[in-house]
């Protein structure tokens, strides 16, 4: 099939022609997920160690660099996927953010304002305070089930617990249709990636066990795994743990398809360190959302957000992602990681 044009009306439309010239319209959705780079705001909260964030490290113009930081911020989500849909992402889940209020400041942002964004939102145990969260379009989506999954995981040398994220699970009606949505922040590679491993391996059992008791309920249900998962598509974690694969065509009916391997083979990826690129952030769906024989919707296509006003273009770091916080402080970038994309459609009526 060979793409026609785009047109917007109330909601975007993909309008497509096949080989024997016969037009399908088709409804489009954007669905992303950003790491949205130590998104904190100016108060210090007592109960977390936010006063080692950058911007509580900031002796002057915190208020402006936190001003600055929310419009940059609203910038990049307001434009993933635009060039596809003319439209904001309908999904879009975030980590690396403090509380409600970022949350609230950011959506009210003017690049997101006319969106009329809502967000789902839990505190975590996380001991720095950065939780997960999902923004949506009211719109078209309305979010029926919303729950917090508490990861336990116990430090191997220690035997104390590792406060970390948790990870959230929403159910809810993409255009009337049951959509449920996990996102994640696993833990991080802090002492190395083999000696943190059993950490993300635990974080992948417990999205299994959501997935399984969704999949209980409704073995067909259009489930979208999404996060940082500070790990490559390859990791156990994702490949043996969660069990994603990277062809679609050898996905069961209860297994899961993972769009971002691909990219990870051709060596793209969403953050970089020391001359290395991972693809930490990715996006994963099940298997009713690429069965052809789906009326609803389905998957179309994935990508990774990395236009040049996202990527460094001076210096030692040239290439990488613009980030908002460096050495000098607050750099007026973005995020240390690309943000990434999938894009669902179903035929109109």
């Amino acid at each position: 099939m060979s793409l026609l044009k785009l047109f917007t009306c109330a909601l975007p439309l993909l309008i497509v022609t096949n080989l024997n010239a016969q037009q399908k319209k088709f409804k489009i959705h954007t669905i992303a997920f950003y790491n949205l780079e130590n998104f904190f705001d100016t108060i210090n909260d007592p109960n977390t160690l936010d006063d080692y964030s950058p911007i509580m490290e900031l002796k002057t113009h915190r208020r402006e660099a936190y001003k600055q930081k929310t419009k940059n911020m609203a910038r990049v989500i307001a434009d993933i996927g635009r060039d596809f849909t003319n439209n904001s992402p309908t999904l879009i889940g975030v980590c690396e953010i403090e509380n409600e209020r970022v949350l609230e400041d950011l959506v009210t942002e003017p690049y997101l304002k006319p969106k009329s964004y809502k967000f789902i939102h839990f505190d975590s145990p996380d001991a720095r305070g950065i939780d997960v969260a999902l923004l949506y379009q009211p719109e078209v989506f309305i979010p029926i089930q919303q729950s917090s999954h508490v990861l336990k995981i116990y430090d191997e040398t220690t035997g104390k617990r590792v406060f970390t994220r948790n990870q959230l699970l929403v159910s809810g009606k993409l255009e009337n249709e049951w959509i449920h949505v996990i996102v994640n922040h696993w833990p991080s590679r802090r002492g190395g990636e083999a000696k943190s491993n059993y950490k993300r391996v635990a974080a992948a059992k417990l999205n299994k066990r959501i997935i399984d008791s969704l999949q209980m309920t409704d073995p067909y249900a259009k489930i979208i795994i999404m996060g940082d998962l500070n790990d490559n598509p390859n990791n156990h974690s994702v490949k043996k743990t969660l069990k994603a694969k990277t062809d679609r065509n050898q996905v069961g009916l209860k297994g899961i398809y993972n769009p971002f391997a691909k990219f990870y083979k051709e060596g793209f990826g969403t953050t970089a360190y020391r001359d290395a690129w991972s693809l930490f952030d990715q996006i994963m769906i099940t298997k009713p959302l690429i069965d052809k024989n789906n009326n609803g919707f389905m998957f179309y296509k994935a990508g990774i957000y990395n236009k040049n006003e996202v990527i460094q273009q001076t210096g030692s770091y040239k290439g990488y992602p613009l980030r908002s916080w460096g050495y000098s402080g607050f750099t007026n970038g973005f995020s240390d990681h690309f943000p990434v994309y999938l894009y669902l459609i179903k035929e109109a009526d």
